[in-house]
């Protein structure tokens, strides 16, 4: 049976009761997702795809997580769709500007977002709900969504 979008955002509120974990979670779950979009960019593709835009490895893993999302509910799909598009755009801005390789400072801002992840769960005093089932890694982007989805009542 598939679950609702409620039925998976109860689940996941479970072990985000705290106000400090629920905080970290605001900052850090976008910077995750945004991150690991950032290390896909820079995976090399196969020579014949190279020249299609946006044909690339965090393409690919934005259409699986959308298919999860667009599952889920279609305005949380909706939602989803645009905040990854953000995510690209802010992926090309920092192309534009020449830093480096978008992967370095991706794997960095994961690694830092993960501490405060297990930080804030600590603090909770409960596990991360990705460790009882891995679809739990594509739910807190949208639980975060779904939060202001109800605040400006948006229907999911």
């Amino acid at each position: 049976m598939q679950r609702t979008a409620d039925q998976w955002f109860d689940a996941y509120g479970e072990s985000h009761q705290n106000p400090l974990n629920k905080a970290i979670h605001w900052i850090m779950v976008p910077l995750i997702y945004m991150s690991i979009m950032g290390m896909l960019w820079d995976v090399p593709v196969p020579a014949a795809l190279a020249a299609v835009p946006y044909a690339n490895f965090a393409s690919l893993g934005i259409l699986v997580a959308l298919a999860f999302y667009f599952r889920m509910s279609l305005t949380i799909g909706l939602g989803m769709l645009g905040f990854s598009v953000l995510n690209i755009a802010l992926i090309q801005g920092y192309e534009a500007l020449s830093l480096g390789p978008v992967w370095v400072v991706s794997l960095a801002v994961f690694v830092v977002a993960w501490v405060f992840q297990f930080a804030g769960h600590k603090v909770e005093g409960a596990k991360p709900s990705f460790f009882e089932d891995l679809q739990f890694l594509l739910v807190g982007p949208a639980w975060l969504l779904g939060f202001i989805y109800r605040r400006t009542g948006i229907p999911y």
